[in-house]
């Protein structure tokens, strides 16, 4: 079978074209260089992040999305930090994509560059890379002036997973803005059996923000501390049904049988996704206090309904 790049022509030959004084035609060698997929392919288009041409840049700066390294590192973040917004934006989405560890050096040299799209761009890539060096960086970047900055902080925080980061993550699920209080309750979703994680995100079952309190319903089941229950219980009556509706997922996930009769109640309500998702609530937690409330459902208008309270009588 031949190789991918094969089919667009050879490297070496499709680069010289980046030496035309035309800038169209180098944009389009560029385009040729990624398409080849061809690891030969990421000197040439490093050397067009440098480009005088605008769009050959930003074009340079989408295509070295499609590889990783150190190499690679180094020019996007050259490139995130170009004076032409729509290259800066064009390397910041590229940086989102490396997996590579060793792209990770050229990245944390920016953490703290003065301009927040640079700093939001830069641990967004070093959120994915997983690298014990952006712990310390990240916790100082909770505190930016920037909630886009702070938001991407938590990011590399939860994406690492240490328990010693849980106070600056039950910190940052207490922040000003609702995007970083947003990202901290699901950060937090690392922190098995943790009391005082889930203590903090039980607080915020009350946040003004119907996806934060959503998030926290949510990651309330992934913690799987069983004193969680009474706030789940709570949540049971938010006004938004999608906060209702993860309430009810997670206490299936906890058994909390002492939730049985406000999830008995939601059998009954006008929407059919919180009637189903109660039904398998009671089937998860598979208490035999629930048959006669699941038979009178077995008749539900609706199809979905009706299969799920089927399922959760099976399991009593």
């Amino acid at each position: 079978m031949s190789e991918p790049f094969e089919a667009f022509g050879d490297v070496e030959d499709l680069a010289a074209d980046l030496a035309s004084p035309d800038a169209t035609v180098r944009r389009l060698a560029v385009m040729a260089l990624a398409e080849t997929s061809d690891w030969q392919a990421v000197p040439h288009l490093v050397a067009a992040i440098a480009d005088a041409a605008p769009e050959v840049r930003e074009q340079a700066a989408r295509a070295l999305g499609e590889f990783d390294g150190r190499a690679v590192g180094e020019a996007l973040a050259r490139a995130v930090t170009d004076s032409v917004a729509a290259v800066a934006a064009a390397a910041a989405e590229s940086l989102a994509e490396l997996r590579d560890a060793d792209a990770g050096g050229a990245l944390l040299a920016l953490v703290a560059h003065p301009s927040p799209f640079v700093r939001t761009a830069i641990l967004r890539g070093l959120k994915a890379l997983q690298i014990e060096a952006s712990l310390q960086p990240a916790i100082t970047a909770l505190s930016d002036v920037e909630p886009a900055v702070r938001v991407q902080a938590v990011g590399v925080i939860g994406y690492l997973k240490r328990q010693e980061t849980l106070p600056a993550l039950i910190g940052a699920a207490r922040d000003g803005s609702a995007e970083v209080r947003l990202a901290a309750v699901k950060a937090l979703s690392f922190a098995d059996q943790s009391a005082e994680a889930a203590a903090a995100v039980s607080a915020a079952l009350k946040d003004a923000a119907w996806e934060v309190r959503a998030a926290a319903a949510e990651t309330l089941g992934r913690l799987g501390v069983s004193s969680a229950s009474p706030a789940l219980v709570a949540a049971l009556a938010d006004e938004l049904w999608q906060v209702r509706q993860k309430a009810l997922q997670s206490l299936g996930r906890l058994r909390a049988r002492e939730a049985l009769p406000a999830i008995i109640v939601l059998l009954g309500d006008d929407n059919p996704s919180l009637r189903k998702d109660a039904a398998a609530t009671l089937g998860e937690i598979a208490d035999p206090a629930s048959r006669e409330a699941l038979a009178t459902r077995a008749q539900d208008a609706d199809p979905d309904v009706r299969k799920t309270v089927a399922w959760a009588l099976g399991r009593l």
